[in-house]
This record gives C-alpha cells, structure tokens and sequence, in this order.
C-alpha cells in the first residue's frame, strides 16, 4: 500500500515540528504554511518546502481553509495534517479536503460533526447510555436569554463551554446568574476568534473531580484500540499545565482504568471513529466516571502516552490515513514507566500569568536519559501576542512518579529561556509541592491552591542582567585549540631531513 510523498502540515509552533519531524522518518515531503509574523519560525525553517498564508491574525492566516487547500494543491501534496486547534476540529474543512481530493489527516467529516460538537457528543453518548455531567443536552443552539433562563435548573457552579474547538477556549466559570451575561459574551466572542463559532453550551461544574482521558486509536479497517489514560487536572482557567501518564488517582486500579478505556472504545465505535482522538471524563472522589467531550484531533499532551506505551500516535496518525491498520492491537499495549510534561508558556507566573512578549536571546535546553523536547522556538525567534502562548513541552520518562517528578526538577533547572518571562517557576514550585508530590490534587487545585503562594521578589533587574550573562556564557563558551604558524617555511619533518643529510 503506497504512502504519501508529500504533506502539508496546516499549523504553525512545535506541534508543526512535530509533524514534520515524522513525515522525515517515513520520507515524505513536508509543506509549512506561515502567516508574516511566522516569516522565520522552526516549522518553516524545519520544512521541505513553505509558503505564505496572509497576515498575522489566525483568522487572515491559520483559520483560511480555503487558501491552505489552495496552496496544498498547487504544491503536490497529498494530504494534509491539521495538528490541533484552528481548524483540526472543523468539519467543513476535513470535507472541503476531501472533495478537493486531499486526504484529511483525522477523522470523517461525520464524526467530526457528531463528537467535535460538544452539544452533539453529550447527545450521542447518552443515548449510547454513557454517563454525563448534567447540562443543556440535546437543546440545540440557544440563545444567552434561553442559557440564562435554564442555568438555575441546572445549578451553580457551572460552565460556559464552546460547543467547537478545545484547549480552554471559550469558556467560563459562573457562580452567579448576576454575572453570567458578561461571562457569556466574553466565551462566545472568544469562540468566534478561536474556532470561528460562537456557539456555547452549559454544564454542571462538578467540585473536587479529576480530569482525565483515554487515548484511542482506530484504522479504516474497525480496528479501535485505547492506549491507557493521562492526567490533566493542573489546569489554570480550565487550561492544562501539566499532564502525567499513568494517572495517579487510577493508580493500580486496573478495573477503573479498563472500564474507562472500555466506554472510550465504544464511545469511538458509535460514530465509526477513524485516526487518533481523545476521550475526555470527570472522576469525582467515589471514581464514578462520566463523558466530558471528545477531542477529535491530537492532544498537546500526547508525548506522555508515548512515552508509557512505546507508541508513535503521530506516525499511527499518517499510517491510518494511509488505509494501513492499527500496528498494535490492545492485547500488546501495555503502560510501562511514568511520564510528566510541563507546557512552558511565555507568560508571567508572579504577575496573574499575563502574557509576556520579546525576542529570545538565549535558549539552553536540558538534555539527558528519558528527556525529550517539543519546541517550536529557537534563540533570535520572536514572541507574538497573535497566537496561544504556549512555547514548548518538556518531557521526561522515569521507572516511577518519585523518579519522574525528580527527573523533571533538574530539567526545568536547566532549561533557560532569556528575552522574556516562562512560566517554568509555576512547574518548579508544583514540583516541590506536597499535595501534587502525594499525588491529592484536582482541577481546582491551581486556583485554591497556588494564586499566589509564589512569592513576588519585585523587579530585581541586577539578578536578571546576571542570569542573561550566565546564559550567554554558557551558550558560547566553547573549547579552543590555537594554531600558530611555524617559525620556519616548511614542516619539521622536512627541516629534520635537510640537517640529517649537512651531517653525513
């Protein structure tokens, strides 16, 4: 069965790299888009080949559907991968790929449609008789006078959700009905920016719940298969921080962790599920489960499934879109070992996490056993303020939590970022932090916990101007060997040979 010579990747940041660097290992050619401000980021430099999308702002470059197919045809590609975010959950676009004869890296149109919707999956897996968290099921697209009249049935707290797209976007937390228009407007606006769909919905906000997920998998030939669950209950502002595979709260109960993976299979089934996606659930105290949505594209947090199962999702991803059946079957994926990742994002941490923008002077990235990397930044690339903040992932792999969570202390020690503010204190203070060592976290945890028990020091401009010395010299300081030309005009050996025949 032949495989693809050449694939767009319609994204931009590491997840593009990510692509591009499995498209190497299979040999296919790879094709970046970029708007202006992604002149000279990573994936355009990484890539075959690139070509320009439009200006800065997603909605003039990242989210033209239109044009990215457009630019795929002219170039030769084959197919194209849509990563996550912008346009990785749109319907009309995997069809619009489609019909222009282009294989869409993800699933059908159809279940895109049925699962990417999260107002529709609630629906499709409460008839499937799944369990889930108390909402406006099955009401269609309401109005904010409709959302406001039904939230009291539902009960405080709850959730503004965006019923398209994922990642935190378009969402918000209400406590009271008194603040709910605003809440309401700002989600639907920043859907609309996000996604290109205002639409919301509401759902119950269950106190002291666990999030997590189960990967699944599944070909064009029936195969579905689950690759274990991952923790994602750091969160700030319903937005993952950090995520861990196993999860600590499944722990060694096999039972809860193959009845999760078992409802995720099934859940996939029901809409004739195809490529990689992600089954989202709440756990409550008690391990009673229930469906929060699907994901239909990659996770950002899938290197820590890799890493525990051995498999490569995004290489499945192609393989599958390829018509080749899954490489594994259930019986042989087992969880080995425990991974952590930490998203560091350009942001400041002892100022309520604002974004912080600037050119990176210096990048020193840690290396080592069970280390890996996913950037998409590079010293001298610019930080804007048009895209999400996230910067890079780091990765470690260890035999155990304890080891793990060790492992990533030296890591994010290393790891320097100079020209503006990460996030990396946050993940250095959870990784010395009690209750997340002892594993009693949930996903309220960041916000009862943390704002802001890390100290403010003020501006200390001496120690930064330190720090940024101490960076440069590490990043140039390098061994020298000096060369001095000889006194005489020719090699010793020669000079030796001439005074050896004077003597004779």
């Amino acid at each position: 069965m032949p495989m693809f010579k050449k694939i767009l990747i319609a994204n931009r940041g590491e997840i593009a790299v990510r692509v591009i660097r499995a498209c190497r290992e299979f040999d296919i050619k790879s094709v970046a888009v970029y708007s202006d401000i992604d002149r000279h980021a990573l994936h355009v430099r990484y890539a075959d080949e690139a070509y320009r999308l439009g200006p800065s702002p997603s909605r003039d470059s990242y989210l033209r559907g239109e044009k990215i197919i457009a630019i795929a045809k002219k170039c030769g590609a084959d197919a194209i991968h849509p990563g996550y975010g912008f346009l990785a959950e749109r319907a009309d676009f995997a069809q619009a790929c489609q019909d222009a004869g282009l294989v869409f890296i993800g699933p059908p149109p159809s279940s895109i449609a049925s699962m990417g919707d999260k107002q529709a999956a609630r629906a499709t897996m409460t008839k499937a008789n799944v369990p889930v968290v108390p909402g406006t099921d099955g009401q269609g697209n309401l109005t904010n006078e409709e959302l406001l009249a039904v939230a009291p049935e539902i009960g405080f707290p709850l959730l503004v959700k965006a019923t398209a797209g994922g990642g935190g976007k378009g969402m918000r937390e209400v406590h009271d009905l008194k603040h709910m228009p605003n809440l309401l407007n700002a989600a639907r606006r920043e859907a609309e920016a996000s996604f290109g769909n205002g639409n919301v919905y509401l759902e119950k906000l269950i106190q002291g719940a666990r999030h997590i997920e189960i990967q699944i998998l599944a070909d064009q030939h029936g195969n579905v298969i689950h690759l274990g669950e991952r923790e994602c209950s750091i969160q700030r502002r319903h937005q993952k921080l950090l995520e861990e595979a196993p999860s600590p709260f499944v722990g060694e109960d096999e039972d809860l962790r193959q009845r999760m993976g078992t409802v995720a299979v099934q859940a996939a089934q029901a809409v004739d599920y195809v490529n990689a996606g992600t089954i989202e659930f709440l756990v409550d105290k008690d391990k009673n489960f229930y469906f929060l949505e699907m994901n239909t594209r990659l996770q950002v947090e899938h290197p820590v499934t890799e890493a525990v199962t051995g498999v490569d999702i995004v290489k499945e991803q192609i393989r599958i879109a390829a018509g080749y059946k899954l490489a594994h079957s259930q019986e042989e994926i087992k969880m080995k070992g425990w991974a952590i990742e930490c998203r560091i994002n350009a942001e400041d941490p002892y100022r309520n996490f604002i974004p912080s923008t600037g050119i990176i002077s210096q990048a020193m990235l840690p290396a080592g056993p069970g280390v890996r990397i996913d950037s998409g930044v590079y010293a001298g690339f610019a930080i804007s303020p048009y895209y999400d903040a996230l910067m890079a992932k780091l990765i470690v792999f260890e035999e155990n939590r304890e080891q793990a969570i060790s492992r990533m202390r030296r890591v994010l020690e290393e790891y320097k970022i100079v020209g503006m503010q990460t996030n990396t204190p946050f993940h250095q203070y959870m990784m010395r932090n009690p209750k997340f060592i002892a594993g009693d976290f949930d996903t309220q945890f960041v916000e009862r916990e943390l704002p802001m028990q890390i100290k403010d020091e003020g501006s200390q401009p001496e120690v930064a101007a330190l720090a940024a010395a101490l960076a440069f010299h590490q990043q140039t300081q390098r061994s020298t060997l000096v060369i001095q030309r000889a006194k005489r005009d020719t090699s010793n050996w020669k000079w030796v040979g001439r005074w050896e025949r004077t003597q004779r």
